[in-house]
């Protein structure tokens, strides 16, 4: 877990410190990663029943851990595809939660078997945000049957400002301009409709304009700065990963892979698998969405020449 933060120091160790009836958490990580990964799970009010090497990683797996949750350490690809899907797999039965630290490197390959799961991947997190994912993964929950998971307290301003994205792009679906638009977007002639993809690039530029003049904090929209390079991207016929996604968020990645989580499962995107590497995934506008957003652009370029 490559963090720029340090832990708040002045708390007992491990061994000092009163556990009954806390969440449990495998540590399945390299030094010094491994102590970041302890003293998180420490500030996040779990035991460690056990630490590992990540090469001892699968073995450790295999002897049936009784644990809440496996805190997993993305290492080198080789070797370590078949201790990522026992992860994957023991997340998706309810066997344990899972969190998985992500090198910027490593990012479409982990977010290919994760993105459609409730595992916590994480990428450069901040210290709030592993401290988040280590309380979600630690939280018993039954069999994935549903969704109902999902309602957790700490996403649900998420999940409810992406449901009010979705509105807003069904209602202007309605609209009969919105509806002709569908059908050129399905019929591959959004290229020949009027918008460019030169316009949408220009839109994203000027958003990144003002990071120069104010903090870029205080205009961070990750939803919109997405579907905007995916609408350029879809015009110009070019895919796009999750790491290339990532950016275009203009959001620190694992705030970006949040956001990418919760826009496929309202399937305002849609994960398109790589024919060419099964362990990689492309991320595009489903074509409802790209419909509604064509037709707003070519809306608001009535009104002006550039939108930010």
């Amino acid at each position: 877990m490559r963090t720029s933060h340090h832990y708040r120091a002045g708390h007992a160790p491990l061994g000092e410190i009163e556990y009954r009836g806390n969440p449990s958490v495998l540590i399945i990580a390299d030094p010094p990663a491994a102590q970041d990964w302890r003293s998180a799970a420490e500030l996040a009010g779990c035991r460690v029943i056990d630490s590992v090497p990540v090469a001892g990683g699968l073995e450790r797996l295999e002897q049936q851990v009784a644990a809440d949750a496996v805190l997993l350490e993305a290492g080198e690809e080789t070797g370590f595809d078949s201790m990522l899907e026992r992860v994957v797999a023991g997340a998706e039965t309810g066997r344990f939660g899972a969190a998985i630290a992500t090198p910027i490197e490593l990012v479409d390959w982990v977010a290919a078997r994760t993105l459609l799961t409730e595992v916590q991947q994480l990428c450069e997190p901040t210290e709030a945000e592993t401290l988040r994912a280590i309380r979600f993964a630690s939280t018993r929950r039954p069999p994935r049957l549903s969704d109902a998971g999902k309602s957790k307290v700490r996403l649900q301003q998420l999940t409810e400002e992406v449901k009010q994205i979705a509105n807003a792009l069904a209602a202007l679906s309605e609209d009969e301009k919105a509806a002709a638009a569908v059908a050129g977007v399905r019929s591959g002639e959004g290229e020949r409709s009027g918008l460019e993809p030169g316009h949408i690039r220009a839109i994203i530029r000027a958003r990144r304009l003002r990071d120069q003049f104010f903090d870029k904090d205080l205009f961070a929209d990750p939803a919109w700065d997405m579907l905007l390079d995916l609408m350029a991207a879809r015009l110009e016929r070019r895919r796009v990963a999750v790491s290339s996604l990532c950016i275009a968020a203009a959001v620190p990645p694992t705030t970006a892979l949040r956001w990418i989580k919760t826009l496929c499962d309202q399937q305002l995107l849609v994960r398109v698998a790589d024919p060419e590497d099964g362990r990689r995934v492309f991320i595009e506008l489903a074509d409802e969405t790209a419909a509604a957003l064509e037709a707003y652009l070519k809306s608001a370029a009535r009104i002006a020449a550039l939108i930010v």
